[in-house]
């Protein structure tokens, strides 16, 4: 498996021919919109920094919320939660997607509002190894809060994103404002994330920082 960042919460997930994208971007963000072939996308709400599936090409199966899917060896989750600490009365609903790929388990958080998760969202995504989680404040939660919420977790690998970076232009938080929180003075950026299920740390937590 192969993991690439685009920036804000796109991810592409490569399984051998296979691809998946999480919430693509428009080009108004101040960021280059993921391209190439899918041939599934998770969209965790209809904001257009996270639904702008035209970007990609080829004919994915779409995914815009909860329920269960299954395509072309890939388990999919999503699970109802919201864009705001106010059951959703300022932002609306967020969906988090758990998806299943060569026996890994991918936890993309969307863009979460809620400060903490409750008992029946921590039971669906129970036994995650990678965390995909929100950290740039102000839309979503910050890096305080997902602290938390990755101790309710518990990860093997965490993963943050929807943060300050060169280009954006939305008022975010930078990474290190997260990294501060968990505890981290200094963390060297990958380009790609490669790995087997067989190479997830087993003892300790690790965190990976990406860039574009």
């Amino acid at each position: 498996m192969v993991i690439t960042w685009y920036g804000q919460s796109c991810f592409k997930i490569q399984s051998g021919e296979t691809a998946l994208f999480t919430d693509p971007f428009c080009k108004e963000i101040g960021l280059t919109p993921p391209r190439g072939a899918a041939n599934v996308v998770t969209i965790s709400h209809q904001h257009k920094d996270h639904n702008n599936y035209d970007a990609l090409t080829g004919e994915p199966l779409i995914i815009k919320g909860p329920g269960e899917y299954e395509t072309k060896g890939i388990s999919i989750k999503g699970i109802l939660s919201f864009h705001d600490n106010k059951e959703g009365k300022e932002r609306g609903t967020n969906t988090i997607y758990v998806i299943e790929v060569e026996g890994i388990k991918i936890c993309h958080l969307g863009d979460l509002g809620e400060e903490k998760l409750n008992d029946e969202q921590v039971e669906e995504i129970n036994g995650v190894d990678i965390l995909m989680i929100p950290v740039g404040g102000t839309f979503t939660i910050n890096g305080e809060d997902a602290v938390e919420i990755i101790n309710q977790i518990e990860p093997r690998l965490v993963i943050p994103m929807h943060y300050k970076i060169p280009g954006l232009a939305t008022k975010l938080d930078g990474v290190d404002v997260f990294l501060k929180e968990m505890g981290i003075s200094k963390k060297e950026a990958v380009d790609k994330l490669t790995l087997k299920k067989k190479e997830l740390p087993q003892e300790d937590m690790e965190v990976i920082i990406m860039r574009i």
